[in-house]
């Protein structure tokens, strides 16, 4: 998931747990992350005021991902399962039964005795929002996976599902192709089409069938992805403007205003039943986002009480300072395991003779980059390491190396210069960076842009509002193709914690799912690397898909895929007024359904 307050987006999820079974290494929390607390002592009531630049990226599950959006989605919508918010970070990682009356287990009958079939029963009182109020179904959650595969708006990362549910890939195949891509041609195809491997009995039952074991299959269906679909989202096209202005709700807010580039307000939602929900507490009456503030006046107005919780900001490099220096409770630092930034190289760019295609070229500006000077707009080295591989300390396979090291990781553009004058370009080479105007995206780019001048090499910077960056250029083929840009810097947080290879592999470096709203957003494609992903995702114990995550980050480093900059630690900043803040991995923020107000 890229993380939003460098607006990643797909999403999503810092993470702190090594492989399943191995303990999870210490928190970095600095200030503020008190432990959850029961909802008995938490007060009710109140309006919880958050701050931020841009809109967020979608409000449908079928389509958004990223930290921002899951932000809210917490709000409105449900899935079979989910994660508790903790400051025990092993209890937050760990899956719960949300609207599914328990987390399936072999033991319990849910999970077949060959790992292949799951099986869920709905919780009597979760409902929609709808009027009158009505049960959410296994149908309603057959829906949301059916939805999954629009021609319009693609999930963004298809791979999770297309690997692991018989059937899927089958279904999806097509619609993908659909020609007549209206709502009424989209809600034709998912009636008239089913996925093999999601059946249901009755109302209440939904039972999966898999292609193979996988271990990690319940984090999956964690995803907000895997959310249920309400029969009235057929009538929209998914994620249009018009379905943002209809989201149904079957969580404890529903949005009751939604004025784009200004406001976005959410009230109790009456359909929710509290009893039936043991992940949100819900305790304010209203949640209300302010749009339009930059870095600087939304850390100005958390600071002076006057908002509550950053949306989309960083927060400004000189303040983070001073807090860190001051050790304020207002500010709360996440654990590392995010790689945010990175150098994406679009594989597709027709621009000078196709550059970007060519190793040489790319093993080149891997040296060029001063991913020191990056750190200081983030905080400095005491909460950012310089990175050198995509896989974190941490995650599923991770073993450290440094294929392109340079002195103190303040780059070498000698080297870089020598490199290119040998891969053909003795007079450097023009290159395109898209890059987001909110946060602290304007200042990367221009040190990428000093770095990449020393080394001979001009960067055009195109700058794009954040809301667009993945949308209509990164998960774009078509801005791809024509060369709109040659390199980005989007960020990514693991999907989920534990055995999370194919949370961040496979969605970033699988070329057989490049595509719309694809995150393989430089469509890397290496026979290699899938294979690798293949073998992981089959090996019959964690330590052998350890093995082959390790070499396929390898690979893709030997490939120059990417260059990692930095592995970051969060740090986000919260109003005194806002209790129980605790630092939640999967939005890298405070959890909105779970914090409360004093008075």
């Amino acid at each position: 998931m890229d993380q939003s307050t460098g607006n990643l987006r797909w999403l999503r999820l810092a993470t702190l747990m090594a492989s399943i079974g191995l303990v999870v290494a210490a928190c970095g929390t600095t200030g503020g992350g008190t432990p959850t607390t029961s909802a008995s002592t938490g007060t009710k009531g109140g309006t919880l005021s958050l701050i931020g630049t841009s809109d967020p990226d979608a409000f449908d599950t079928a389509t958004a991902y990223s930290t921002t959006d899951y932000m809210f989605e917490r709000a409105y919508a449900r899935g079979l399962v989910g994660y508790p918010t903790s400051s025990d970070l092993q209890k937050t990682n760990t899956v719960t039964a949300d609207a599914a009356t328990q987390v399936p287990t072999t033991s319990n009958g849910g999970i077949s005795s060959d790992g292949k079939t799951y099986t869920f029963k709905i919780k009597s009182g979760v409902k929609w929002n709808t009027s009158p109020a009505r049960q959410v179904t296994a149908q309603d959650f057959v829906l949301g996976m059916k939805r999954l595969c629009n021609p319009v708006n693609p999930v963004g990362a298809p791979g999770y599902y297309e690997s692991t549910i018989a059937g899927f890939k089958d279904y999806c195949e097509p619609m993908l192709k659909l020609t007549d891509q209206s709502a009424t041609g989209i809600a034709t195809y998912i009636n008239g089409h089913d996925i093999s491997g999601i059946t249901t009995s009755g109302s209440d039952t939904i039972k999966f069938t898999l292609v193979q074991a996988a271990s990690d299959f319940l984090n999956i269906l964690a995803l907000p992805f895997a959310s249920a679909a309400p029969k009235e989202y057929l009538q929209y096209v998914p994620g249009d403007n018009t379905f943002n202005q209809h989201v149904i709700s079957d969580g404890p807010y529903t949005i009751v205003k939604y004025d784009v580039g200004k406001e976005l307000d959410l009230d109790r939602n009456p359909a929710w039943d509290s009893s039936t929900d043991n992940l949100r507490a819900a305790y304010v009456d209203h949640i209300k986002l302010m749009l339009g503030f930059d870095a600087s006046a939304s850390q100005q107005q958390i600071a002076a009480g006057t908002a509550d919780m950053q949306f989309d900001n960083a927060i400004p490099t000189a303040d983070l300072a001073q807090l860190l220096q001051a050790k304020d409770p207002r500010l709360v630092v996440g654990p590392p395991g995010e790689i945010n930034p990175y150098m994406v190289f679009n594989f597709q760019s027709p621009n000078n003779g196709g550059a970007m295609a060519k190793l040489q070229v790319r093993q080149a500006i891997e040296y060029a980059i001063d991913k020191v000077a990056i750190a200081q707009f983030y905080g400095g080295l005491s909460i950012n390491i310089p990175a050198h591989q995509i896989l974190t300390k941490g995650s599923a396979g991770y073993e450290a190396f440094n294929l392109y090291p340079t002195a103190n990781d303040q780059g070498d553009p000698a080297k870089t210069k020598s490199m290119l004058a040998a891969a053909g370009y003795p007079n450097g080479l023009t290159l395109k960076m898209v890059c987001r105007t909110s946060g602290v995206h304007p200042k990367n780019c221009q040190s990428y842009q000093g770095d990449l001048q020393k080394a001979g090499i001009t960067l055009q910077i195109l700058p794009v509002p954040s809301s667009q960056y993945y949308t209509k250029y990164l998960g774009a083929p078509d801005a791809a193709k024509r060369g709109v840009w040659d390199v980005a810097d989007p960020g990514w947080i693991p999907d989920w914690a534990g055995n999370n290879g194919r949370s961040i592999i496979q969605p970033l470096f699988d070329g057989r799912t490049y595509g719309p709203q694809s995150t393989d957003w430089g469509d890397y494609n290496s026979d290699a690397v899938n294979s690798d992903i293949d073998k992981a995702l089959a090996a019959k114990s964690v330590s052998d898909g350890n093995k082959y995550w390790h070499e396929a980050d390898m690979q893709i480093m030997k490939d120059a895929a990417v260059v990692p900059v930095l592995d970051q630690s969060a740090p986000v900043f919260h109003s005194s007024r806002v209790q129980n803040f605790v630092f939640f991995p999967f939005i890298s923020q405070g959890d909105i359904t779970n914090v409360w107000l004093k008075g």
